[in-house]
């Protein structure tokens, strides 16, 4: 029986969308392109999220590749995305409903740690009875090791969770490790039904 639901963060609870952060730039359709793939698909990126860099390290290494009108712009990126939040159609409503049935509501995201000073601004994170931020274990998603993180740290047996992510692979990373999975496909009317099916007691969307 599920008790509690897990939750990734981008792409489920906000919006991720790095082509809409860096269009608030201004820059030219070159310098938008160059500029999310040295950022946003870079390797540095991803050690960001595992804690391996720390966000002046990575602006550093990244701006070695960058032509210098395009420095601020990455510092820019890289410190003040989460400046504004985009919050996902619904999923305030759906956490909030869990909570009010007794399910336990947890986080698990591969982010940085400065997640911990905006967690207040993503949606039902009053609900929340803990969270797992990658970059403080020196973990990532699909790496089992981040997933039994999350139970040890709170007690939870892995046959009672259920978590919620965009990226497949992490979802097949959750249930090599004893817990079920649903891929979020920004469809909240899908989420809710499948979620009825594993037996989560939550209401259809409503119309």
């Amino acid at each position: 029986m599920i008790r509690n639901v897990v939750f990734d963060m981008g792409g489920v609870l906000i919006a991720w969308d790095p082509a809409r952060i860096v269009d608030r730039l201004g820059l030219s359709k070159e310098d938008s392109q160059l500029l999310r793939r040295e950022v946003f698909q870079s390797v540095e990126w991803v050690c960001l999220d595992r804690g391996s860099l720390s966000e002046q390290e990575a602006l550093e290494s990244m701006g070695r590749r960058l032509p210098e009108r395009l420095r601020e712009a990455a510092l820019r990126c890289i410190f003040w995305w989460k400046d504004e939040l985009w919050p996902m159609e619904g999923m305030a409503e759906l956490i909030r409903e869990l909570d009010g049935l007794g399910y336990g509501v947890y986080l698990l995201s591969n982010a940085t740690s400065a997640l911990h000073g905006y967690f207040h601004r993503i949606p039902g994170s009053e609900h929340f009875r803990g969270h797992i931020v990658s970059a403080d274990w020196k973990l990532l998603k699909p790496q089992h090791e981040i997933y039994e993180k999350l139970f040890f740290e709170y007690s939870l047996d892995p046959a009672e969770c259920l978590f919620l992510d965009d990226y497949p692979p992490n979802i097949e990373g959750a249930k090599r490790c004893g817990m079920e999975g649903l891929v979020f496909y920004q469809d909240m009317e899908r989420l809710r039904h499948e979620l009825q099916s594993l037996g989560v007691n939550v209401k259809e969307c409503e119309t």
